[in-house]
């Protein structure tokens, strides 16, 4: 009789999703985004900056000449002037912050502030001019040939210029994604300044130096 009146309980095990979702929930929330920042935006404004100063130099070249030598030739000199302009700035840039934070250090072993820590840890956590800097310099070279590579192969003048703005304005919008994307921002605010930006930089590049072609300066 007692075998009779033995109960078996399912235990559900549906539970545990629910917890599961909670907790990555939770671990998306408490993550803080702005630890991205540095080199976030050390590298979506290397390629913005690559991509817009370079189209730029190539459509205010194209306002005044035909020719596809001298866009490229242009474009070109640009992307390595630009490179190296922002390897050194960003170099620089963040060697003078390793030189406060080092300088910090120092003066919180003096006073005993930093306890145990080790030193090896603290040199760690200090940033790195170098990969910085090349960081920047890739970033903005990657940028920077976009608009070379999608004018090297067009004679016509019109339909060249014409395509090296749809492919900046193209690479704006996704630029602006990824960095919406990794800094969860919102995404249709951060194209949309990308892309008018460089339209206007586009834009007044090619209309001043038409305008300075045509007065025969």
């Amino acid at each position: 009789m007692s075998a009779k009146n033995d109960l078996c309980i399912p235990v559900s095990e549906g539970k545990s999703e629910p917890e599961n979702s909670q907790a990555s929930l939770k671990e998306d929330y408490d993550f803080d985004y702005s630890q991205r920042g540095q080199w976030l935006r050390a590298a979506v404004l290397g390629a913005t900056d690559g991509l817009v100063s370079v189209a730029s130099l190539m459509m205010g070249v194209g306002a005044v000449k035909h020719d596809v030598r001298a866009m490229i030739l242009t474009g070109f000199a640009g992307l390595v002037a630009g490179a190296c302009s922002m390897a050194i700035g960003e170099f620089v840039s963040v060697y003078s912050q390793r030189d406060v934070e080092v300088a910090q250090m120092k003066r919180d072993r003096r006073n005993n502030i930093a306890g145990s820590i080790d030193q090896e840890s603290e040199k760690e956590a200090l940033p790195n001019p170098i990969q910085a800097a090349a960081a920047s310099a890739f970033a903005f070279m990657l940028g920077a040939i976009m608009p070379l590579l999608a004018a090297a192969f067009i004679a016509d003048h019109k339909v060249r210029l014409g395509v090296v703005v749809a492919t900046v304005s193209s690479a704006l919008v996704v630029f602006g994604w990824i960095g919406a994307f990794l800094g969860r921002t919102p995404v249709i605010k951060s194209c949309l300044r990308l892309l008018v930006g460089g339209w206007m930089a586009m834009a007044i590049t090619f209309a001043l130096t038409k305008w300075i072609g045509s007065t025969g300066l």
